[in-house]
């Protein structure tokens, strides 16, 4: 973990320790409930608050895809080579990336939501690309993001109902959980939550990325008010 991150954050006038929950290399095989009640055995306290990782999240619901095993079609080669440049990753800026997002939301979607978003950029709009393609398009993760083998030749496309599988979590360990993308550049975003959360709060508290970006493995993090 960047060790400029401190543990405790203030936000909203409180103070919030965050604790990083280090696990095994999780694969399709790991259920994610069994492995939060594993690897937080005894640190859990009473309102505390579980935060999972997307991509760890994504993995255990078969959700990387060995670039080996893909079919490249004419379209994703042609549409890749008009995706920005951005400085926190490849995303849709490579053929096998931009073809795990049409496989996901369907080539007429992509198609549209680049000839939209191209016509916006010519007026300073950004962002209408990722607007139409939708969430699943924007979670993408392309491969050699991840320095963890096997998934550095892996696609890793987002987790399928966040929302969902943070509910299992509360409904399992009676504590609210949310499930985060956040990047080491300032970019937080909680895409799923249980009943109990405020997604406003949890961008603030997870802002810094206090999991980390690299191998650390822990996709798992308690926070807790202190």
């Amino acid at each position: 973990m960047n060790k400029k991150i401190e543990k405790i954050i203030e936000v909203n006038n409180s103070k919030y320790l965050r604790i990083p929950v280090k696990t095994k290399i999780l694969t399709k095989n790991d259920d994610l409930v069994d492995i939060i009640v594993s690897a937080t055995k005894g640190l859990l306290q009473e309102n505390d608050i579980i935060t999972i990782s997307e991509s760890p999240l994504a993995i255990t619901q078969g959700r990387a895809v060995p670039i080996k095993d893909l079919k490249i079609g004419f379209l994703a080669n042609f549409l890749w080579r008009f995706v920005a440049n951005v400085k926190y990753g490849i995303g849709l800026r490579a053929p096998s990336s931009m073809q795990c997002a049409i496989d996901e939301v369907g080539s007429f979607r992509i198609l549209f939501a680049a000839i939209v978003g191209g016509i916006s950029k010519l007026f300073g709009r950004k962002g209408d690309f990722y607007r139409i393609a939708g969430m699943q398009a924007a979670l993408i993760d392309a491969a050699f993001t991840s320095p963890i083998p096997p998934y550095d030749k892996c696609v890793l496309k987002g987790p399928l109902n966040p929302a969902k599988e943070a509910q299992k979590v509360k409904d399992s360990l009676n504590i609210e959980a949310a499930v985060m993308d956040i990047n080491d550049i300032g970019g937080c975003w909680m895409i799923g939550g249980s009943s109990g959360i405020d997604k406003d709060f949890m961008e603030k508290v997870m802002r810094d990325n206090p999991q980390g970006q690299g191998d650390e493995l822990t996709p798992i993090c308690i926070v807790r008010k202190i």
